[in-house]
């Protein structure tokens, strides 16, 4: 699997809390893994975010990503639940 970072991924990234971000790169392992790892929660989304996926950081933060073929994934954004959906 092949997994890319979106400019504003990475802006986000450097500027959410370190345990976040710790806690993000054990997912991000877990993902290439196995993708669909009950821990991750990973499911498609709907409404203005179609064709997105997301996976569970923590608790409350997520990770939003596209496939953009079969063996590529990008991810657009990294934050809480309510910043993302609200």
């Amino acid at each position: 699997m092949i997994i890319d970072f979106h400019r504003n991924f990475k802006k986000r990234y450097k500027k959410i809390p370190v345990k976040v971000r710790v806690q993000f790169d054990k997912r991000l392992l877990l993902f290439q893994n196995d993708s669909f790892h009950s821990l991750l929660g990973n499911h498609s989304l709907s409404g203005d975010r179609d064709g997105q996926w997301s996976i569970n950081v923590t608790g409350d933060w997520r990770a939003l990503y596209i496939w953009m073929d079969s063996k590529t994934v990008l991810f657009l954004d990294i934050d809480k639940h309510s910043n993302l959906y609200g």
